[in-house]
């Protein structure tokens, strides 16, 4: 592999922070590279270096000779005056462009649904986005620095981007430098990951998920030294204890030793326990929308959409930019009317909504985060401990110098954790999120997950991110045309129709493929899916499907009788999982086995999950409830 380019003994600083200290790194052929890191470590900054932009102020940067490198930052300079064929080609001769199967791939995969001749001005964000890929990928370099090229893409486009630079090079040529937070990305993409941290940068071999496992590994060996430590801790003070004149008795190396040891013990510091809250308990109806539609000046949205959503439910929607997600969300809050049909509200609704703009924080402006968090003098109940909310900023990465600090001066990802934080300690019942994990690092993104994980409300879900929608919603919706449409198959489900593909051919594609659908479950998504999965939600409202046969009252008896054992034994169920989950988190956690041996178990308590509710839907087919 050929060195291409790098840094070496790299110091810089700023005013305020030392960012990196005598780093050496390179970039060789065949590298596919993802940088991770918490928001401000200086991910951005690494590529800045790299690329030329930003000049060390100790050591240098090196690049081999002829070596071409392309740039995609966070924001772009196209003119908003020019056209996108301009912005993307240049003055290139059509002959020239459109010969090059390449380019004519990218165009199509990013560009296919923005007029050529569109003015760049009046693109949206997640168009422009796409406008300036195409700009940078159509070139011909030997690195690509890409930060956050994932931004306002919705999951089609991330997906043909990652298809495009695992296909871009020849293997062992070119090389790939990426920073972004989607993990699904990262390990569809990259080999090696690059984790900054400390003024540091230091190496792992293969994607996210490989990343992660050796993190954990080598926390844990960390964990096992702190704890051979804290042994010898705990035997010299047991030894001290035995009073001053045995003290004065001992060798004074030994006394200092002991000092030392207890000088440096790090300040213990409780980990993010959030999946517990104490909220107020929703009635039987939530939102139930019947055959909505919704237009804006000439442009229909949304289309006869019928769709419960009832306590509990952990429910995603997917769709690309400009589908009507962000509108669908405004309607099951009421906060916009619909052009026709209508939206029941349960009595004991209380939304909380998290925008992706994030204007709930445009009224604080300059107040300092100190003013925001004492609008909140009650202590709240997470995880059976009782905590401040200044105690529970703090867990979700606050420092205390952090409080002192203007809310319109925070970062995307502070600004975003506040507005969370926020919303959770006004104790809510039902979560609306548009975009949670924008601007946060993968650290944060767990930790939300993690609170999410345990949210024991009802959960409407807006996101791009791959692993977030998977992760924390249980039945996942796609808006197709205007209609939403229940996908048993998830975001692949939603990918092989948004390629072309029936929804009932991609439904039974994926069921009979090896990954098998998902379980429909209870609530607004049983009746849904049930209500015809040609139809998508529309025929959510008439129960869970008919069977068009006649049972007799005893066989009618025998399916209602199971269907009551079945969920019966689903709460039990449910339950154990809970206690295990509770036991997982009080449990050591440098003890891989036993959280291994737990985590088994509430697989186990799932599976058995899955077939009692296959085993309900399907008498509920028969009963036609």
């Amino acid at each position: 592999m050929a060195f291409l380019l790098g840094c070496e003994k790299v110091s810089l600083e700023y005013p305020t922070k030392r960012v990196f200290e005598d780093l050496s790194l390179g970039v060789s052929t065949g590298d596919r590279i993802g940088i991770v890191g918490r928001n401000g470590d200086g991910k951005s900054t690494l590529l800045g270096l790299l690329s030329g932009a930003i000049q060390p102020d100790e050591g240098r940067i090196i690049r081999t000779r002829g070596v071409s490198v392309g740039v995609l930052g966070q924001s772009d300079d196209l003119c908003d005056d020019e056209s996108v064929s301009h912005e993307v080609v240049g003055d290139r001769p059509v002959y020239e462009w459109a010969a090059d199967a390449r380019v004519r791939s990218i165009l199509d995969g990013l560009l296919g649904d923005i007029a050529w001749e569109a003015r760049v001005g009046d693109l949206s964000g997640g168009q422009r986005r796409r406008v300036d890929l195409a700009r940078l990928l159509v070139g011909s370099w030997d690195v690509l620095l890409l930060d956050e090229p994932t931004n306002h893409l919705d999951m089609r486009a991330i997906t043909w981007l990652a298809n495009h630079l695992k296909a871009r090079w020849r293997q062992q040529s070119g090389a790939l430098l990426v920073v972004t937070h989607d993990r699904w990305f990262l390990d569809e993409v990259c080999t090696q990951m690059w984790e900054v941290h400390d003024r540091s940068v230091q190496p792992f071999e293969g994607g996210f998920s490989a990343y992660v496992l050796q993190r954990v590994e080598r926390d844990r060996q960390a964990a096992k030294a702190e704890q051979k430590r804290q042994n010898m801790l705990r035997r010299e003070l047991a030894w001290l204890s035995r009073g001053a004149r045995a003290r004065a008795t001992k060798p004074k190396f030994h006394v200092a030793a002991a000092e030392a040891l207890i000088a440096d013990v790090p300040e213990l510091r409780n980990p993010i326990e959030l999946k517990r809250m104490a909220i107020a308990r929703l009635g039987k109806l939530v939102v139930e929308m019947s055959r909505v539609t919704q237009r804006f000046e000439r442009q229909t949205v949304l289309r006869d959409i019928s769709w419960i959503i009832g306590p509990g439910d952990r429910f995603g929607i997917i769709g690309e930019n400009g589908a009507g997600k962000t509108t669908l969300l405004r309607l099951i809050a009421g906060k916009l009317e619909p052009t026709s049909g209508t939206v029941k509200i349960g009595a004991s609704v209380r939304f909380a909504v998290l925008s992706q703009h994030l204007g709930e924080l445009d009224a604080w402006g300059e107040e300092p985060v100190r003013k925001v968090v004492g609008r909140y003098s009650r202590r709240v109940m997470l995880d059976g401990k009782e905590q401040t909310p200044a105690q529970l900023l703090e867990s979700l990465g606050f420092s205390a110098a952090d409080l002192n600090e203007p809310v319109c001066d925070l970062s995307g990802g502070q600004k975003r954790r506040l507005a969370l934080m926020m919303i959770l300690l006004d104790e809510p019942n039902v979560l609306i999120l548009d975009e949670p994990g924008n601007d946060l690092d993968v650290d944060m993104l767990a930790a939300v997950e993690s609170l999410l994980d345990g949210w024991p409300g009802t959960l409407v879900l807006v996101t791009h991110d791959r692993y977030l929608m998977e992760r924390v919603t249980d039945h996942q919706f796609g808006l197709v045309d205007g209609k939403l449409v229940h996908l048993p198959g998830g975001v692949d489900e939603y990918l092989a129709i948004a390629n072309g593909m029936p929804h009932g051919e991609a439904a039974e594609i994926l069921a009979t493929g090896g990954k098998g659908a998902k379980s429909a479950g209870f609530g607004g998504a049983v009746r849904d899916a049930a209500g015809g999965a040609a139809g998508g939600a529309s025929g959510a409202s008439e129960g869970a499907g008919r069977s068009g046969q006649t049972l007799s009252g005893g066989e009618q008896h025998r399916l209602r009788k199971l269907m009551d054992s079945s969920e019966r034994k689903i709460a039990t169920l449910r339950g154990k999982i809970d206690d295990a989950r509770v036991r997982m988190s009080e449990a050591d956690q440098s003890d891989y086995v036993a959280l291994t041996e737990l985590q088994d178990e509430i697989g186990a308590y799932e599976r058995q999950i899955g077939e009692l509710e296959a085993a309900w839907f399907e008498a509920a087919e028969k009963l036609g409830d």
